[in-house]
């Protein structure tokens, strides 16, 4: 299960994964979708039905797999998911809609469960239909693969990758009524990256009592102040899917927003989305370092989530960040194009604790002490309006020339 690191209210289960959560199998492997050797099918199930939600992108070409998946949903239970990477099943017509229902039916039988608690998710190359042979036979060969250790969570996280660079997990245990709750997640993105979901997949599993109206409301919640929260190139995808499923077996007094412990499960709920998502960004495709822009004194926090969007969106402060260069000036201006009231006279930014404007003035400020903070591999900019009390926080990273590379090339 790995050891433990306490929060406030709620603790961090090092190395914990998708199978920690009571009542959860999962397993991947390779079967022919990707012209690599990497995985590119796998699976989660639970037990039993599980409680479930899920968030999807904002694009309006949604891809094949969303349709079917909010079909299994409809009823607020899922008992498995089956995903692929290598290929979208997007923009591919009535075709790729029979093979994202013959996924599922393919799932359903072979990992002995109803067809409509079956969830689909794919990701990939758009406008190529699947190779259903491949699919077929690496479902087949999945439930051999299926387990509840950590090995077996490795090649999950593993068969959702795409041009991501590393896996993305993490995992909380919450004290629900005197019971132990554990929540955990796995996530694949590193680019067309925006907020609103963009392209990535994750999937939450917790053994929490839970309806799926309050975990429905707190996924997207998290969601808002999360994966909502992060870019990586300004691009929104066909594919992007969130899912939650929950079990029941820590078989704590049902969770409601009422409930005394509710405001530590959101916690503990939240800080798995905001791992995975800050882990999404600093996977960004050629990335060099995370890039965090805390807004503060807005005159809501809906109008600083608009502005650090704005700003960890520039393409001008990306690319700066990414030559280390100290130019406050590309962030004032996003700030000022972000379509929010701001007072230009009140503005301070800093970097890191290194202070380069203050009260909309230039400071005067160690331009090699800025430099060597900048080229670690994480960075905060911190702007201040002093025009209200909102805040936020987004992420994202910086824009080098091995994005443009790896783009260039996706196809081939």
């Amino acid at each position: 299960m790995g050891t433990k690191v306490e929060h406030q209210t709620f603790t961090v289960v090092e190395n914990g994964t998708i199978v920690t959560p009571g009542g959860f199998s999962a397993g991947g492997l390779h079967c022919g979708l990707k012209k690599t050797s990497r995985n590119d099918i796998g699976a989660i199930r639970c037990d039993i039905p599980a409680t479930a939600a899920a968030v999807y992108t904002t694009n309006v070409f949604q891809a094949a797999p969303l349709k079917v998946t909010r079909e299994s949903l409809s009823n607020g239970r899922l008992q498995a998911v089956i995903v692929n990477s290598g290929n979208a099943n997007a923009c591919t017509g009535q075709q790729g809609e029979e093979d994202a229902y013959a996924m599922r039916a393919a799932a359903a039988r072979e990992l002995g469960v109803a067809e409509e608690d079956v969830a689909v998710a794919s990701t990939g190359v758009i406008g190529e239909l699947l190779k259903m042979d491949a699919v077929h036979s690496g479902i087949k060969a999945l439930p051999e693969q299926l387990g509840k250790e950590a090995n077996e969570a490795e090649q999950f996280s593993q068969a959702i990758l795409t041009t991501d660079l590393v896996k993305k997990e993490a995992c909380v245990s919450v004290v629900v009524g005197g019971k132990t709750v554990t929540i955990a997640g796995a996530a694949k993105g590193s680019g067309m990256i925006h907020p609103n979901m963009a392209t990535m997949l994750a999937f939450m599993t917790s053994d929490a009592v839970i309806g799926a109206e309050a975990l429905q409301r707190l996924l997207r919640q998290a969601t808002n102040h999360t994966f909502n929260m992060i870019t990586v190139d300004g691009d929104t995808s066909t594919n992007d899917m969130l899912v939650a499923m929950s079990s029941g077996y820590a078989g704590n007094e049902e969770l409601t927003m009422d409930h005394p412990d509710w405001e530590a499960f959101a916690a503990g709920f939240t800080y798995v989305c905001q791992v995975l998502a800050k882990a999404i960004a600093r996977d960004g495709e050629g990335a060099t370092k995370l890039v965090e822009v805390e807004v503060t004194g807005a005159v809501s926090d809906e109008s600083a989530q608009a502005i650090a969007k704005t700003v960890i969106g520039s393409s001008l402060v990306k690319s700066a960040m990414f030559g280390a260069d100290a130019n406050w000036g590309r962030i004032i201006a996003a700030v000022g194009r972000a379509g929010q009231p701001v007072n230009p006279d009140t503005v301070d930014i800093r970097l890191g604790d290194i202070s380069v404007l203050a009260q909309s003035r230039p400071v005067v400020f160690d331009e090699e002490a800025a430099l060597a903070y900048l080229q670690t591999d994480t960075v905060r900019i911190v702007v201040d309006l002093h025009h209200g009390e909102g805040n936020a926080v987004a992420w994202g990273c910086d824009l080098t020339y091995d994005y443009v590379r790896i783009n260039a090339a996706y196809r081939t």
